[in-house]
């Protein structure tokens, strides 16, 4: 398939945009490893083929393993992540696939358990995030494979 729109043809303007939510993501706490953890599970659900060339790049770089990448369709079958990683997936997953999801008490509350409420609107702004790039590549077709980490 053929690239649409490439990020050098998007308008500077949503770049810097994109981009400044990002650096301020990156620089809000989380560790690397959790993030891209996030990051490709979250191109997962959204059938990303870029973003998950990019983020299994990003995240093998980062010091993640193969292992827990390629295992993250059935993170909740699986004993390879921590509690906090557990309820970092589940609030992806349940912000990432919205209307599949109920917001309630009981996943908040869960979530509390794990993170403080600045880390908790941090985690969402993370998956809100991706959301917004899986968003900008997949419709544009941006092609998988050429990416390089570091």
């Amino acid at each position: 398939m053929n690239e649409r729109i490439s990020f050098a043809e998007l308008p500077p303007g949503l770049v810097e945009a994109v981009l400044a939510v990002e650096s301020y993501v990156n620089h809000c706490g989380f560790e690397m490893r959790l993030l891209e953890l996030l990051r490709y599970r979250i191109s997962q659900l959204n059938g990303c083929a870029y973003c998950l060339d990019r983020h299994y790049k990003e995240g093998v770089h980062a010091g993640e393993t193969p292992m827990r990448l390629y295992s993250l369709p059935v993170w909740e079958e699986t004993p390879f992540y921590t509690e906090r990683e557990r309820a970092a997936l589940r609030w992806a997953d349940a912000i990432t696939l919205l209307a599949e999801h109920t917001i309630g008490d009981d996943l908040i509350n869960e979530m509390l358990r794990h993170f403080n409420k600045q880390e908790l609107a941090n985690l969402s702004l993370v998956v809100a995030q991706m959301n917004t790039w899986n968003r900008i590549a997949k419709p544009f077709a941006w092609a998988p494979g050429e990416f390089q980490a570091g």
